[in-house]
């Protein structure tokens, strides 16, 4: 009997353990490529830390710098969130117009979902050359179009007043997954929600304003938050299309923390700014995440309300019923 015990307890601790074992090497590599250099950049930001070199404690005085002695601090952080200003909206509103058109029933539209997708598979470089080509001022596809119709032919990636716009349209671009995800959802919504508003009169645009929208706001939710993110840390559009210019009219927050790294090798200024803009998307999620009470719908809270109407409406004919009848 206690080798009996002894064996079941051997076996229910083998059990409980192996589950760990099969986690273990994303805990390390977690712990050691994320958790880690995130520990790490924090105390390098309170160092003058060069890339050759002994580093050199020296408080928060990087901190101080970036606030109060570096004015490219402002104006890099100024057109990130301008950027943001104009992406985020853009981006889910495309990402969305394109999951229901892929989920219309019409022949062909795997291809159209395939395509549509392709481009969030291909590498930034990729991206990068290839919108480098289509903004090309002799041979890009945009002044042909534009110039097919009539229409002025910008410079691009020349002209400070263009140049964030082209950014914004070549990142919009990448929006397959964003709207892989939007979709995914539209699908998983009852198709007979659909057909019980068209047998009440409820028309395309009214079924997507009561049912769609409501459905996907956990979705929605999501997909905001991902692209403040992306906005927030945009680099490699910008390094290799337009290395921040012309006259620093790209350069965005990303890039002033690269240059600052592993152009200037500052590399504890670098860590410092990175923080930063780490606590600014900590704030942005938080808020984010605390207006979502006031427009985003769960299905549990959806059933909630739809089984406290029922209740309500029940005891409201029973008391209907008593009143009648002592009547």
């Amino acid at each position: 009997m206690p080798i009996k015990k002894k064996k079941e307890k051997k076996f229910t601790l083998i059990r409980k353990r192996v589950p760990y074992l099969f986690i273990m090497p994303w805990i390390i590599g977690y712990l050691a490529f994320t958790l880690g250099p995130l520990a790490f950049s924090l105390v390098m930001s309170l160092f003058d830390w060069p890339i050759a070199g002994e580093a050199k404690f020296i408080g928060i005085d990087n901190f101080t710098k970036m606030f109060t002695a570096d004015p490219q601090f402002y104006n890099s952080l100024l057109i990130t969130f301008k950027f943001a200003l104009i992406f985020v909206p853009l981006n889910l509103g495309v990402a969305l117009i394109l999951a229901l058109l892929i989920t219309q029933p019409i022949k062909g539209m795997k291809f159209f979902r395939t395509i549509f997708y392709l481009p969030a598979v291909v590498s930034g470089v990729a991206v990068s050359i290839i919108w480098g080509w289509m903004f090309n001022t002799e041979y890009g596809v945009f002044n042909y179009l534009l110039s097919f119709l009539g229409l002025e032919e910008p410079s691009w990636l020349i002209d400070p007043k263009w140049a964030i716009v082209a950014i914004v349209i070549a990142s919009a671009w990448g929006v397959g997954t964003m709207m892989l995800i939007f979709y995914t959802d539209i699908k998983s919504i009852p198709h007979d929600m659909y057909e019980a508003a068209a047998i009440d009169g409820a028309g395309v645009i009214r079924q997507f304003i009561s049912i769609t929208i409501p459905s996907i706001t956990p979705t929605i939710l999501f997909n905001v938050i991902t692209s403040v993110i992306a906005a927030l840390q945009q680099l490699t559009l910008v390094l290799l299309l337009t290395g921040g210019g012309p006259l620093k009219s790209t350069y965005f927050y990303g890039l002033f923390v690269y240059n600052n790294a592993f152009k200037h090798h500052e590399l504890g200024y670098a860590s410092a700014n990175a923080w930063f803009m780490f606590i600014i998307i900590m704030l942005f999620t938080l808020m984010i995440f605390k207006s979502s009470s006031a427009w985003v719908f769960y299905e549990a809270e959806v059933k909630k309300e739809k089984k406290e109407k029922r209740e309500k409406k029940k005891k409201s004919e029973v008391k209907n019923n008593e009143d009648f009848q002592k009547a």
